[in-house]
């Protein structure tokens, strides 16, 4: 009988020691957790911010003086209930973060969206504007609809078979030597990109038929921006302006440089298009009109448009060229 007694009662003993040391573990298991969770979402919030900390919202409980003969409650509970705490703070912070990260997210759609339709306005309205005084060429067929530009060109381009050589141009002479013009009350923007800035200006001095202005902001732009994606469209437009204006052969210049300096840009097979026009009005020999229009097919013939071709058939026809 003793020894059963005496059995039992080292068994509820080692029940007793063991039970503290399991919930301990789980505890410390459970911190574990937490401090792993907790600097995942620190790197989140704090990208590259080596030692930036977030000083924790839940702190114990001050200490109060012990009351003799008050009860106390165990060590253990007490860290549980703050480890709960803990581990409600840190859902609530990861919630946060993704939706800031939602948020960041749409804004930049919407940023790119919204980049893509100023864009697709902004060629809309300069391919819908043509030139004031269409060329002979294209006159002599009853078609005045402007010429419909081509897509964007791949970026390796095909070697042409007929280089078109700086002779083709004309120099021009005193009498197109430019000269300042007066600009109307046309708003300046201010995105803080200076190349789009320059070129929106100069497009819009130049719907507003202030082509000495438009002439002086878009030459900047093509410029001081020549590794931009504007710089294209503004040499390109530059050509138009002077081909607006009625100076074909700084027109020439201009659309001969768009091609030469750009060759890869959105609005290189639109410069050689109205390089042949140019050519047209300066009564250049048709050899060089259907060479313009050779190096056109040749090298951006995947390119394209269907309305572009027909434009350059017409052309060619118009020239007899073989």
């Amino acid at each position: 009988m003793r020894m059963i007694l005496a059995a039992a009662t080292a068994a509820i003993a080692l029940t007793a020691t063991s039970s503290p040391a399991a919930a301990q573990s789980a505890v410390e298991g459970r911190v574990d957790r937490l401090e792993r969770e907790m600097r995942a979402v620190q790197r989140k919030v704090f990208p590259g911010g080596a030692g930036v900390t977030v000083e924790p919202q839940i702190t114990g409980p001050a200490a109060t003086p012990d009351v003799i003969g008050a009860p106390a409650s165990a060590p253990i509970t007490d860290l549980t209930a703050r480890v709960s705490a803990l581990e409600g703070s840190v859902r609530t912070m990861t919630g946060q973060v993704e939706q800031d990260g939602y948020r960041v997210r749409q804004l930049e759609e919407a940023f790119n969206a919204y980049k893509r339709a100023t864009d697709a306005r902004l060629k809309a309205l300069e391919d819908r504007a043509g030139p004031a005084a269409e060329p002979a060429a294209v006159a002599a067929t009853g078609d005045t609809s402007p010429a419909t530009p081509a897509s964007r060109p791949p970026a390796t381009r095909p070697a042409p078979t007929r280089p078109i050589t700086a002779a083709t141009v004309t120099p021009p002479p005193a009498a197109e030597a430019e000269r300042p013009g007066t600009a109307p009350a046309v708003e300046r923007p201010s995105t803080g990109d200076a190349a789009e800035d320059g070129y929106t200006y100069g497009f819009r001095l130049w719907q507003a038929k202030d082509y000495a202005g438009a002439e002086r902001e878009l030459k900047a732009v093509a410029d001081k921006y020549p590794k931009h994606r504007r710089a294209s469209f503004a040499q390109n437009l530059l050509g138009r302006a002077y081909l607006d204006e009625g100076k074909p052969s700084l027109a020439s210049l201009a659309f001969y440089d768009s091609y030469k300096k750009f060759p890869d840009g959105e609005r290189a097979p639109d410069s050689l298009y109205y390089l042949a026009q140019a050519l047209v009005k300066l009564k250049k020999p048709a050899s060089d009109v259907c060479k313009v229009y050779s190096e056109l097919t040749d090298v951006y013939s995947a390119k394209l448009t269907a309305g572009m071709k027909a434009d350059i058939a017409k052309g060619r026809t118009a020239q007899k060229c073989s």
